[in-house]
């Protein structure tokens, strides 16, 4: 298999590494804008992210920000961005997961599912059916989506949040940890509490 250039030499970029090895990646290395970081989880930081240029490999932009992921991303749109899929997570046969994305341990895609490109779908979380997670949302540790649910783009779901079925939320939203989402929410913002409502 081809080299695996991780973008971010972070905390989740060796949980991304880790997941690439199970999926077969035997060539990592890392870059990272900060140049006193020179390795991430015992591989190599060979540089700053403009070296994708210059390199050879697929890449993965483990980065938190869904902005950054979405810059970095169509910056280097011409490299093949993989699927990573940790072998503990249960994804059902017809899930739909586009390029970039990645599925970490203890998670549960259920059937009908769409994840977009540049996803975080994180430990111990799920997805249940017919849900439609749009590109470079985070679906955090532990949170957990009801059925026939969207989440428009760039959206964060926090550890351990709950979304409630039928229930449309658009991008831009930062939903916070252990927030229950029990209506749809059509407004960017931050949106904390039990049930969930735009912090002023």
């Amino acid at each position: 298999m081809n080299r695996l250039i991780i973008i971010g030499a972070s905390g989740h970029g060796k949980v991304v590494a880790d997941i690439a090895v199970l999926n077969g990646y035997r060539d990592i290395v890392f870059l990272d804008n900060d140049p006193e970081i020179k390795t991430c989880a015992g591989y190599s930081v060979l540089g700053p992210d403009t070296m994708t240029s210059e390199l050879d490999g697929d890449v993965f932009v483990a980065v938190g920000n869904a902005e950054t992921r979405k810059r970095l991303m169509e910056r280097d749109k011409e490299k093949a961005f993989p699927v990573l899929i940790h072998p503990s997570a249960v994804v059902a046969k017809d899930v739909e997961i586009d390029a970039g994305s990645v599925v970490m341990a203890g998670a549960v895609i259920n059937p009908g599912v769409k994840i977009g490109k540049g996803c975080i779908i994180n430990t111990s979380s799920s997805v249940d059916h017919d849900c439609i997670v749009e590109d470079y949302c985070h679906v955090s540790v532990g949170a957990h989506l009801s059925g026939t649910i969207v989440v428009g783009t760039g959206t964060w779901i926090g550890a351990g949040a709950i979304v409630s079925n039928n229930i449309n939320i658009c991008g831009g939203c930062m939903i916070g940890a252990g927030a229950v989402v029990i209506k749809d929410i059509n407004e960017p913002g931050i949106y904390i509490g039990v049930p969930a409502k735009l912090k002023n």
